[in-house]
């Protein structure tokens, strides 16, 4: 049986062609969509079945208040769907702090886990294999010591799971690659890993190894992972945008420019966060995907088809049994 996908279906900032396309797409490659919104503007989307979901939560609200609250939201509707066993994962586009409150309050953490983690895969050109796997990116801006030890738990089941690394080699994000570098939390946090059994620690990376070969997973902290990220989409924007104006400045160069567009198109394409579909909790009972807020129709099929692929390759369960393998269960980590 194909998995079943619920789909936040409002707060996308595309608007509703891009969801429509993202979504027939996603049905295209054979997953079902069970599809949260106002039915008068989602009944056009074939394939996917139209759930009624009146309210909505937007960037203006308290995520936690407003998951208590608004029961009828799209996104808290269709978290609940997947707890209930009617979907078997959750993508929403719309806040990351409603997608997040809602996917903990209804699936509930996996035991042993004290904090989910989001996880992204970074876009890396070039780079041979997977991609390599962040996190946390936003879920944690403070966090113990402990949670980066159950991120990096977490992040190698993912890798393991979903992206198929066989002993995926993970990393702690410091200043430097010595293992008294860092804050004491960090320092703390790479003397536990390196004794972690179950997980094959390579130490710390600096900020330059991001986007090298080093690690399949990389750890730090939510404040930390996001201002990455962040700095990461803005730098590939720019030195794409320098590349350009550098391909117009004078007759020879956009010669040059017009031979390179294909390369050219290929790298942006590698670059663009929608080939990823976006960040995944890590941590839950159950699978939830968010979006990027500005993901296009390849970016929410992408979302979609992340999800989906989670679940068939049965990453919660093959995350809980990581973490009892490494003791988390038990409360080695921090529980």
């Amino acid at each position: 049986m194909p998995a079943t996908v619920a789909v936040d279906g409002r707060g996308v900032e595309r608007g509703l062609d891009a969801l429509a396309a993202g979504v027939r797409t996603a049905i295209a490659d054979g997953i079902a969509v069970r599809l949260f919104g106002d039915p008068a503007e989602l009944g056009g989307i074939e394939g996917a079945e139209v759930v009624a979901a009146p309210d909505e939560i937007s960037n203006d609200h308290d995520p936690v208040r407003a998951v208590r609250t608004r029961t009828d939201a799209s996104v808290v509707m269709a978290a609940k769907d997947v707890a209930e066993g009617r979907s078997q994962a959750l993508v929403s586009a719309g806040p990351t702090g409603a997608t997040m409150t809602a996917a903990l309050f209804a699936m509930k953490r996996l035991r042993g886990v004290r904090r989910p983690a989001l996880a992204l895969q970074l876009a890396v050109p070039g780079r041979p294999g997977p991609p390599t796997v962040l996190l946390d990116v936003g879920a944690n801006t403070e966090v113990r010591s402990q949670d980066l030890v159950q991120f990096g738990v977490l992040g190698a089941a993912f890798a393991r799971a979903v992206l198929g690394v066989s002993s995926p080699r993970v990393a702690l994000l410091s200043v430097g690659e010595e293992p008294k570098k860092g804050t004491p939390i960090v320092v703390d946090a790479h003397a536990e890993l390196a004794s972690l059994e179950g997980i094959d620690f390579v130490g710390n990376v600096e900020g330059r190894d991001l986007l090298g070969s080093v690690a399949d997973v990389i750890v730090t902290d939510g404040f930390t992972g996001n201002v990455v990220l962040k700095t990461l989409e803005g730098t590939a924007k720019a030195v794409s945008a320098a590349v350009g104006d550098a391909a117009r400045s004078n007759p020879l160069a956009a010669l040059g420019g017009l031979l390179l567009r294909p390369a050219l198109g290929g790298l942006r394409r590698e670059m663009d966060p929608d080939t990823t579909g976006g960040a995944i909790l890590l941590g839950l009972r159950g699978v939830a995907v968010v979006a990027h807020g500005n993901a296009g129709p390849e970016g929410l099929a992408n979302a979609i088809r992340l999800a989906a692929h989670a679940v068939d390759e049965n990453a919660v369960e093959r995350t809980g049994e990581l973490l009892a393998s490494a003791g988390a269960t038990r409360g080695e980590l921090g529980a």
